[in-house]
């Protein structure tokens, strides 16, 4: 999803746009959740997150800090914000070797 957002509207208040937009987030990220993996035993889904408020200027962040960065990006007064979420299927990471790194790291 490559989107610009407007962040103001005559007949709303700020805050319920701002809460709408995040909802709009949330349903993608929902539906693209839902989409068939190659291999759900070893895969997840993961996002390519960028958010600004052009798409020239911005800046990749991480999909668990993103909804802080839009909060962000309105308290600069912005009217506009442009989000780029882009899925993307991941190996999950061997139980064997996560289990021996953090037995090594306890001890």
């Amino acid at each position: 999803m490559k989107k610009i957002f407007k962040l103001t509207d005559e007949k709303k208040h700020e805050d319920r746009v701002l809460e709408a937009v995040k909802n709009d987030i949330r349903k993608y990220v929902k539906r693209e959740r839902k989409k068939k993996l190659p291999d759900a035993a070893t895969m997840y889904w993961d996002f390519d997150c960028k958010i600004g408020t052009t798409s020239d200027n911005a800046e990749v962040v991480k999909f668990e800090e993103l909804i802080k960065a839009l909060d962000a990006v309105k308290a600069t007064g912005a009217t506009e914000c442009y989000v780029e979420i882009l899925a993307k299927t991941v190996d999950k990471p061997v139980k064997e070797v996560v289990e021996a790194v953090q037995e090594e790291a306890s001890e």
